[in-house]
Parts: C-alpha cells; structure tokens; sequence
C-alpha cells in the first residue's frame, strides 16, 4: 500500500493574516478558496494538481494553551535559508520562534516561526524524512 500526506488542515481565525503569513514565509499561493458555511482556503506551490497542500478554516475559537512541539514541517534547500527565515521573522516581530538549532543527523538544522494563530512552523535542511541512514550515522 502507497500512502502520500494529501494535505494539512488548521484553523485559524484571521484568513487574511494566515494567507499573508503562509506566503511571505513558505511560499506558497492559495489555490482554491471557497465560502460555505465558513470560509476555507488551500494553499499550495502552485503544481497543478497540487501534490500536498495546506487547508486552512476560518473559524472562531478561543486560544487555548497551545501544543509546545506541534507544527508543520517544511525543508529548505540550505543552513543559510533556515537561518534567513529566523532573522526575517524576528525581524518582523513575530513574538514566538525557536532559534536556529543543529537537531544531529535524524532532524538537521531548523528552526520555528509561530503563524499569526500560534501554530509553529518548522523549517528545517538536511532532516532525514524516514530514509535508513547509514550505519555510520546511526
């Protein structure tokens, strides 16, 4: 059996700031936005038929605590992009990150910027995603 992430879902209450977030730091661009009974865009690199994207709900709910190491997982193609993105978002002022870090071979180096509803994104380069590594790194 062949399995694929399709997509990740999250809510959020402030569609404009999540898309305008989603865009200025991952690079993506809405590909479908519809309105039912609340609005849902998805966002995507703009592959036509997307291959995974992210769906976001525009919904109101109170802000809990929220999960300390829950986030979206995003690789970059460098150490030198990972640590762009950080500066850019504290730069920004975005009131929550995780500095750049070197995680070993398994995780690679990354970092985290919180979106506008506290949901972190992890960008990461050199992260092994589930390949055997060899026995020396093991």
């Amino acid at each position: 059996m062949k399995m694929q992430c399709t997509h990740l879902a999250l809510q959020v209450r402030d569609m404009r700031r999540a898309i305008a977030f989603y865009e200025r730091y991952c690079g993506m661009r809405v590909v479908q936005d519809r309105t039912n009974s609340f609005r849902v865009a998805w966002m995507g690199w703009g592959e036509q038929p997307p291959r995974f994207v992210l769906v976001l709900l525009e919904t109101p709910y109170e802000v809990n605590q929220q999960p300390e190491f829950q986030h979206i997982g995003i690789a970059v193609d460098s150490r030198a992009a990972v640590d762009e993105i950080h500066a850019r978002a504290v730069a920004d002022g975005i009131p929550r990150t995780w500095p750049p870090a070197d995680g070993g071979p398994i995780v690679g180096y990354f970092c985290g910027v919180a979106d506008p509803d506290g949901n972190m994104v992890e960008f990461s380069f050199g992260q092994n995603l589930g390949e055997p590594l060899d026995d020396a790194e093991s």
